[in-house]
C-alpha cells in the first residue's frame, strides 16, 4: 500500500505543477466520455460518470468541454470514439512493478507507445499477468488533510464511512486515501460527503499489495523517467507502481523539484 500512496502523492503533485495540463485535461475528458458511453449521460443514474465529472471539475477542466464529452459518450452528439481499456505490464529498475492502463481506439499505437516508453528508459516489458497479480482493484476516495482551513483527521474519515464498506485509510502525504472494495466506492464517497468532508477524487484503481523498497536516488529517478515517458502517451490513462521510496530518497527527490 505504501508504494501506491507515495506514488499517488507524487502523481498528484506532478499533475498540478508540471506543464502537462493539456494532456491531463484530455485524459479526464476521455474518462467522462467513456463513462457516459457505458452508463448513459444522466449522472443521477450513473455514479461513475458523476465521479468522472467531479474529478474533471476539480482539475479545472472547462464545463463546456465536460458537457460535450457527455454528449459524445451518450450519443447525443456525434464524434465519439470507440475506446477500449488495455492493460500492459512492465518492470523497472530494482524489480519495481509497473502496471499501465490504456484507454485507446488504436491497439497498435498504444502497444508501440508503451513499449518504446518502457524499453528506452531502462525498463522491460513483462509477461501477461506477472505484474497484475501484484495489484488489487480497490475503490479509492482521496480526502485532503486540510480543507477550508480545517484539518481533517484519519479518525474522521474512518467514522464517516466505516459502516458502508470502508476497509482502511492510508496516509498519502497531503491526502487520506479511503480504500474499499470497488463495489463500495460510491457508498464510501457518499458517506464522506454526508459527513461534510471534502474529497478530491473517487474512482476504482489498482493498489499494490506490497511495496518494493527503493533506497537509491539514481534508481528512483530512472523509475520516474519511465513513468513520465508513459504518461506522455495520449493513450495511457493511469500508471500504477509498487515503488516504495525510503524517506531519505523521497526527501532528496523533493529537493530536486
Amino acid at each position: 500500500m505504501s508504494g501506491h500512496s507515495k506514488w499517488a502523492t507524487t502523481k498528484h503533485k506532478k499533475a498540478v505543477i508540471d506543464a502537462k495540463r493539456g494532456k491531463l485535461f484530455a485524459k479526464l475528458i476521455k474518462n467522462v466520455e467513456v463513462a457516459a458511453r457505458l452508463g448513459g449521460g444522466d449522472i443521477s443514474g450513473n455514479p461513475t460518470l458523476y465521479d468522472a465529472i467531479q474529478k474533471a471539475k476539480k482539475s479545472s477542466v472547462p464545463n463546456d468541454n465536460i458537457d460535450r464529452a457527455v454528449k459524445r459518450g451518450s450519443g447525443a452528439e456525434s464524434g465519439g470514439a470507440d475506446y477500449e481499456t488495455i492493460m500492459y505490464e512492465a518492470y523497472g529498475p530494482a524489480g519495481v512493478a509497473i502496471l499501465i492502463e490504456c484507454l485507446t481506439d488504436n491497439r497498435n499505437r498504444s502497444a508501440s507507445d508503451v513499449r518504446v516508453a518502457v524499453t528506452r528508459n531502462g525498463g522491460t516489458m513483462a509477461d501477461v499477468g506477472s505484474v497484475q497479480r501484484l495489484f488489487a482493484r480497490k475503490g479509492v476516495v482521496t480526502v485532503p488533510k486540510v480543507s477550508g482551513g480545517k484539518e481533517i483527521s484519519e479518525d474522521e474519515v474512518l467514522e464517516a464511512a466505516l459502516e458502508v464498506g470502508l476497509e482502511e485509510v492510508s496516509d498519502s502525504g497531503d491526502e487520506w486515501e479511503a480504500l474499499s472494495d470497488p463495489n463500495d466506492v460510491v457508498e464510501v464517497r457518499k458517506a464522506i460527503e454526508a459527513a461534510g468532508l471534502d474529497y478530491d477524487s473517487s474512482e476504482v484503481q489498482f493498489v499494490a499489495s506490497f511495496g518494493q523498497s527503493v533506497d537509491s536516488v539514481d534508481v528512483a529517478s530512472k523509475i520516474f523517467r519511465i513513468i513520465d515517458a508513459l504518461e506522455d502517451s495520449d493513450d495511457v490513462q493511469n500508471v500504477y507502481t509498487n515503488v516504495d521510496l525510503t524517506p531519505e530518497v523521497a526527501a532528496a527527490l523533493e529537493d530536486e523539484d
